[in-house]
């Protein structure tokens, strides 16, 4: 009797655990997943956000600050008539003027600037300039102007600028909480469909994703609210994704290993310890690969970096959790069901050993030399594409997919204005090197004017000053410099650097360059100051899980340079795509940073997923046998994986930014060329070729030395 109730409280046991546990998160993630959709309410998609406090540019913004006493963004309303503007458009441009005066007054830093008519008469523009930058309110007051100026046929109103710029992108980013997590969502369903052939798995695996999507941004937007980090709408777009993919990567290989041991086990329960025991190591492997390499991000100057690092991290580390304790306690409550129709039959043969796979690694087995030439020459040669990449930033305007007003006004403003009119360079300096700033700023080749910074001017009823004194603030003065050419193009910046080396020369002016060019800048220049950091950085932290996980050093070292050669070649085959198929104006300078994040720290889950696998094989079969046993069995897992994973990043495209379709392309071909060739081909391949040295200096390595020496000592004796 005893016995019995034994069992039948073990039997309860079985199955109240995993429901407390479902429970648990339920009650976890509930909260958190109802904070998600406020993420974008803590974004900071100002690209001065992102620059550290000792940027020349952030100095500039911060002494500007003194001149008028609140933070600025300009925006630049921009009409035109190809005809000629006629006494009727000026007149509703006088009353625009009026209307955006009366009903965004208290939000602005001072009464809008025009209109300012062009020389050819054929176009005028008015400069709006906010008092605050903060993005959602922003696009709300430029919507409004928007609708206010556009309504006159014949007449083109267009909103651009800094202001019009963000709150184009805050209309994308707006995008992520429906169309992007629709489309990823629909993606990975039909995947999961097509690879379980079952109705009732695919749901519970994007459930348990869709579980750590929740309470990854409900811990993000708590996090991202009292300032602790920083997070933009690209960051959030990629949390998303990445969360969704990754958590996916980490269900099928345990729901992987679960079918093989239900073939293993009658039990359910003991199956998914048995599952659970196997895929844990590898998979906290390589969840720990990710985010240690995110982490590095936090070294970055550019608090953009540094945010998308620990808000990423938080993302795998919620996926983790999901996936090695939620989703096993599902699939201890469904069994065998889950797979329905195709339910894993107790004692049955697994697929895995006769399919497609294993075909693959007999080929792999006969010619493994020839196999890992040729695959490394094909990767040699899709890096040379490399010379066509051009990663040294992309005008603002530029980085939309499409025609967004703020871009249709940059236009406007190309051809009736100094190109870079409402967006003029910011120079702080001495108030007595007033003369000689101004004199070397107008000498510089692509300036069109600078004027020194005065007063706002006096209401119109007030008699008018003729000559307004520039304002000097604590022996400082402000000198606004016109550009001749667009304030957010590549030769904006040669401006803007010899803006600097003229004036950082004049003796005892001190003077300091910033705006919003300078800004996009020193962006850049951080950028690329970052990637020759990080990517090191983060080489070194991914060598370092390797070798603890594989408890060997030549095995990791093969591993880290198939991934180096892979990135290459992904980043070849991105610069042809771009320049030569795609016409891109060009890449982010942070693109080369994320991109090798992304793909070394993703890339190398399927080395692990593999390598750990070929480890135990190769422990009961031998070195030769357990690699194509290892690549037999994991084929099918890793190849699904790779595939939801590309899959997810690719959907970053329904997002009409450049910087977005860019990484989207990289991370789903180089995940695709990992998956497909590096991982199927070239690691086994040369697994197979180097010999049991690559387990040096492990258990492995010394036991298939000791079985060696032993079959030495033992020849004499055996050829007698």
């Amino acid at each position: 009797m005893a016995i019995g109730s034994r069992t039948t409280v073990t039997r309860r046991l079985r199955w109240l655990l995993p429901a407390l546990g479902i429970i648990a998160f339920l009650l976890v993630g509930g909260p958190l997943g109802s904070l998600a959709g406020k993420v974008a309410e803590v974004q900071k998609n100002d690209s001065a956000e992102y620059l550290p406090a000792t940027s020349e540019a952030t100095r500039v913004q911060d002494l500007a600050k003194r001149f008028t006493g609140k933070d600025t963004l300009p925006a630049i309303v921009v009409y035109s008539r190809p005809s000629g503007l006629t006494p009727a458009d000026q007149q509703k441009i006088a009353a625009d003027v009026r209307a955006i005066t009366d009903q965004l007054g208290d939000k602005l830093a001072a009464p809008p600037i025009g209109p300012i008519p062009s020389a050819d008469r054929q176009a005028a523009q008015v400069v709006v300039q906010f008092a605050s930058s903060d993005a959602q309110k922003l696009k709300t007051d430029i919507n409004w102007i928007r609708d206010r100026v556009g309504d006159t046929p014949g007449l083109r109103g267009h909103v651009g600028g800094p202001g019009g710029i963000l709150a184009d992108l805050m209309k994308v980013f707006d995008a992520i909480n429906g169309m992007l997590l629709v489309a990823t969502a629909g993606i990975v369903l039909f995947i999961l469909v097509v690879v379980y052939r079952s109705p009732i798995l695919p749901f519970v695996v994007l459930g348990a994703a869709g579980v750590s999507l929740g309470i990854s941004n409900g811990l993000v937007y708590l996090l991202a609210k009292h300032d602790v980090l920083t997070v933009s709408g690209q960051t959030q777009a990629i949390l998303d994704v990445l969360v969704i993919g990754a958590g996916t990567d980490y269900a099928l290989l345990l729901v992987s290993r679960f079918r093989e041991e239900l073939r293993r086990h009658e039990s359910r329960y003991d199956a998914i310890r048995a599952a659970w025991r196997a895929s844990a190591e590898p998979i906290v492997a390589s969840a720990s690969t990710v985010i240690l390499g995110l982490l590095c991000m936090l070294v970055s100057n550019l608090k953009s970096n540094r945010g998308l690092g620990p808000v990423a991290a938080i993302g795998i580390a919620c996926a983790l959790v999901c996936m090695l304790f939620l989703l096993p306690a599902v699939l201890a409550l469904c069994g065998r069901v889950a797979f329905w129709p195709f339910m894993p039959r107790f004692g049955s043969r697994p697929a895995e050993e006769h399919g497609v796979w294993a075909r693959i690694a007999r080929v792999v087995g006969a010619r493994p030399r020839l196999v890992w030439v040729a695959t490394a020459l094909i990767l040699g040669l899709f890096a040379t594409g490399l010379f066509r990449l051009e990663a040294g930033g992309i005008p603002q305007t530029e980085q939309f997919l499409g025609n967004p007003d703020s871009k249709v006004a940059q236009d406007d403003i190309g051809r009736h204005f100094p190109a870079g009119a409402g967006s003029p360079a910011v120079v702080i300096a001495k108030a007595e090197s007033l003369g000689d700033v101004v004199k070397t700023a107008q000498g510089v080749p692509g300036v069109a004017q600078a004027v020194p910074f005065t007063p706002v001017p006096p209401p119109a009823a007030t008699p008018p000053i003729a000559t307004p004194l520039p304002k000097i603030v604590d022996g400082l003065v402000r000198v606004d410099v016109t550009l001749a050419v667009p304030a957010d193009s590549p030769k904006a910046d040669d401006v803007i650097r010899a803006l600097r080396t003229k004036l950082h020369a004049l003796p005892g002016a001190d003077a300091k360059v910033g705006g919003y060019t300078a800004i996009n800048l020193d962006v850049q220049t951080t950028a690329q100051r970052d990637r020759n950091l990080i990517i090191p950085l983060v080489l070194a932290v991914v060598f370092v899980v390797l070798i603890m996980l594989l408890r060997a050093v030549v095995a990791p070292l093969m591993l880290i340079v198939t991934v180096i050669l892979s990135f290459f070649a992904t980043l070849g085959v991105c610069g042809v795509v771009f320049h030569d198929l795609l016409g891109f104006a060009g890449a982010d300078s942070s693109f080369p940073l994320f991109a090798f994040v992304f793909l070394v720290a993703l890339g190398v889950d399927y080395n692990i997923f593999l390598m750990t696998r070929v480890r135990e094989e190769a422990g009961r079969r031998g070195h030769r046998a357990g690699t194509l046993a290892g690549l037999s069995v994991t084929g099918g897992v890793i190849t699904s994986a790779g595939v939801v994973l590309a899959a997810t990043f690719a959907a970053l495209s329904v997002l009409p930014l450049v910087f977005v379709a860019e990484i989207a392309f990289a991370v789903a071909f180089g995940v695709l060329l990992d998956t497909l060739i590096v991982r199927s081909l070239l690691v086994p391949a040369l697994t197979i070729d180097v010999g049991r040295a690559v387990w040096w200096p492990g258990k492995l390595w010394k036991r298939a030395a000791a079985d060696e020496a032993e079959d030495a000592r033992r020849q004499p004796e055996l050829v007698r």
